[in-house]
């Protein structure tokens, strides 16, 4: 299985370096010249990784045989993927977003949707929840919030204070697993 690690934003300057969201806890690791990343779409690679560089909080890379700003536009969107058997099994850290989607989310014993993704952002991770309407939910990936994932039965289980279905959800109309609208 493949895990994303990154996804190509912007062309930066004239030589063909692209901004890089990432997506993983070890770029340092992850980004070294000579790294090659599986790409979807398949079209845009495999791209090998020539230098890489912060600019401020941005990362910045620049990959084999991409010379030009109109090379790097091309890259624009794109997800790169590492093979997951690269990755340290043991690791009881965490979760990678591939073992989180599909995961039923519960209340309780009530079902509320499914885990539809996993935002990394800077200060906290986000859970988005799809309910059964469809409308998407975030939900702050936090232990007081989300106290237990277990991918072996198939559930993360949320413990949500009161409104935060309501809040967090892409509809301000949205219904919350309490409510009966």
């Amino acid at each position: 299985m493949q895990l994303q690690v990154a996804r190509i934003g912007k062309p930066h300057g004239i030589r063909g370096e692209v901004t890089v969201q990432v997506l993983t806890d070890a770029p340092a690791d992850r980004f070294v010249p000579g790294t090659e990343f599986v790409v979807e779409p398949a079209s845009a690679g495999p791209l090998t990784v020539e230098s890489a560089r912060w600019n401020k909080d941005i990362l910045l890379l620049a990959f084999e045989g991409i010379e030009t700003r109109n090379q790097a536009e091309t890259l624009r969107g794109a997800k790169l993927f590492i093979e997951t058997e690269e990755l340290d099994e043991d690791d009881d850290e965490g979760w990678y977003e591939h073992e989180l989607v599909g995961l039923e989310a519960r209340v309780g014993s009530q079902v509320v949707g499914k885990i539809a993704a996993l935002h990394t952002m800077p200060v906290q991770d986000l859970l988005v929840v799809e309910a059964p309407d469809g409308k998407e939910i975030l939900i702050p990936f936090v232990e007081q919030i989300v106290p237990e994932v277990n991918v072996a039965q198939g559930f993360v289980l949320l413990t949500p204070p009161d409104g935060l279905f309501d809040i967090n959800a892409d509809d301000a109309g949205a219904a919350g697993p309490g409510d009966n609208a």
